[in-house]
C-alpha cells in the first residue's frame, strides 16, 4: 500500500470546515439523560476460575446502556491489588465484541483494571434490539437507522460507551479520578465520542487509528473498510439521500467529539492507512479541544498502526501524566 494521501506537512495543518448540528450538544444531552433515567444497576460475577488465570482476576459484568439494556463487560485487575487502581476503558474495533478474557492481559499485566465494553450487536454478549430481534450482525452498521440521528445504530452504541463510564463508580476498587478510555479503529472514535461527551470524568483518552472520522471525506477516499458501506447504500439509493445520510451522521462524527473534548489525549495514525486515510485521523487531531494532545506517527503501517510497538507507547505516556499504578 503506498502514501496515497496527503504529505505530512498538510496532514498537519488540515482543518476541514466544521459540520457541527446546531442542535449537537442538545441531541446528546437529552440521548445521555434518557438513557440515565432508566436507571438499573451495576452488576459484576466473579468468572477467573473458568479461564485458568492466576495472576489476574475477572468478573464478568452487565452495566445498563442504552434504553436501559443490560451491555456486557470484563473487568480485569491484578490479583491481589486491593486499588483504588486506574481503570483503563476499552472500546472495541468493527465487527468485534468483548470476546474472551484471556484476550485482554495487557492492562492488568501493567497494574491497571480494566473495563472491555462488548459492542452491541457485534460482540456475542450484548443484542442490539434497536436492529431487530437483537440477532448479531458481523457488519452494515454504518447505514442501520441512516434516516435520522435518533435511529442510528452509533446513537445506541455510543450511549453504551458513555454509560461504561458512568459504571465504573459502582465497581468496587476502582479509581474514578484515574479513568482513560481507548480503543482501535471503531474502539478510536468510540473513545473520542466518549471524551467529547463524559467532560472531565475522563483523565486521558487514546484514539489508536480512529475510525468514525470526518466521514463527508473519508467516505471519497477511503479503500478499503466500512466506509464503504456508505458508498455502496448511496450508490443504491439515489442521489437525493446524500444530504440526508451525511446529516445524520454528523452526529456521530468524531471530529466534532474532539472539538468538545478536554482531556490529554495520545492518537496514533498509519500513513499507509487504506481504512481510515491520516487526513481523516488528523481533522480530528487538529480540531481536538485539549491543550496536551499528542499524535504518535506510524510512517509506513497500514490499518494495524504501530501493531506491538504501540503498547509502550501508551504506557510510557500515561507514566509522564501521572496515571500509572502505584508500585
Amino acid at each position: 500500500m503506498p502514501f496515497t494521501d496527503l504529505g505530512l506537512d498538510e496532514l498537519i495543518g488540515y482543518r476541514p470546515e466544521s459540520t457541527d448540528p446546531r442542535d449537537f450538544d442538545e441531541f446528546w444531552r437529552r440521548t445521555l439523560d434518557e438513557a440515565r433515567s432508566h436507571g438499573g444497576a451495576v452488576k459484576a460475577e466473579r468468572v477467573t476460575a473458568q479461564y485458568g488465570l492466576r495472576t489476574v482476576d475477572v468478573d464478568d459484568v452487565r452495566f445498563p446502556g442504552w434504553n436501559g439494556e443490560p451491555v456486557a463487560a470484563w473487568l480485569l485487575r491484578p490479583r491481589g491489588v486491593d486499588g483504588p487502581l486506574p481503570v483503563v476503558v476499552t472500546c472495541i474495533g468493527y465487527s468485534g465484541g468483548r470476546g474472551l478474557p484471556t484476550d485482554q492481559l495487557l492492562w492488568s499485566a501493567a497494574g491497571y483494571a480494566q473495563l472491555v465494553v462488548d459492542s452491541r450487536g457485534q460482540g456475542r454478549d450484548t443484542p442490539d434490539h434497536g436492529m431487530g430481534d437483537g440477532t448479531q450482525w458481523v457488519e452494515g452498521f454504518m447505514t442501520k437507522g441512516i434516516d435520522s440521528p435518533e435511529n442510528h445504530y452509533y446513537r445506541r452504541l455510543i450511549t453504551d460507551c458513555v454509560r461504561a463510564v458512568d459504571a465504573v463508580a459502582e465497581l468496587p476498587g476502582l479509581d474514578g479520578n484515574r479513568i482513560v478510555v481507548t480503543g482501535g479503529s471503531q474502539g478510536g472514535g468510540l473513545a473520542l465520542a466518549v471524551a467529547g461527551l463524559s467532560g472531565d470524568r475522563v483523565a486521558a483518552v487514546m484514539p489508536d487509528v480512529p475510525f468514525l472520522c470526518h466521514f463527508r471525506e473519508a467516505t471519497q477516499i477511503a479503500e478499503e473498510g466500512p466506509y464503504l458501506e456508505i458508498v455502496a447504500y448511496l450508490r443504491r439509493h439515489s442521489q437525493h439521500r446524500v444530504r440526508q445520510t451525511f446529516a445524520t451522521l454528523d452526529y456521530f462524527d468524531g471530529v466534532n467529539f474532539a472539538r468538545r473534548a478536554t482531556a490529554p489525549a495520545l492518537f496514533s495514525v498509519g500513513l499507509m492507512d487504506p481504512v481510515c486515510p491520516p487526513r481523516t485521523v488528523y481533522a480530528a487531531f487538529n480540531g481536538y479541544a485539549g491543550e496536551d494532545r499528542t499524535m504518535t506517527v506510524w510512517p509506513f503501517a497500514d490499518h494495524g498502526g504501530g501493531y506491538g510497538a504501540n503498547p509502550p507507547t501508551q504506557l510510557s505516556w500515561l507514566l509522564d501524566r501521572g496515571l500509572a499504578p502505584e508500585r
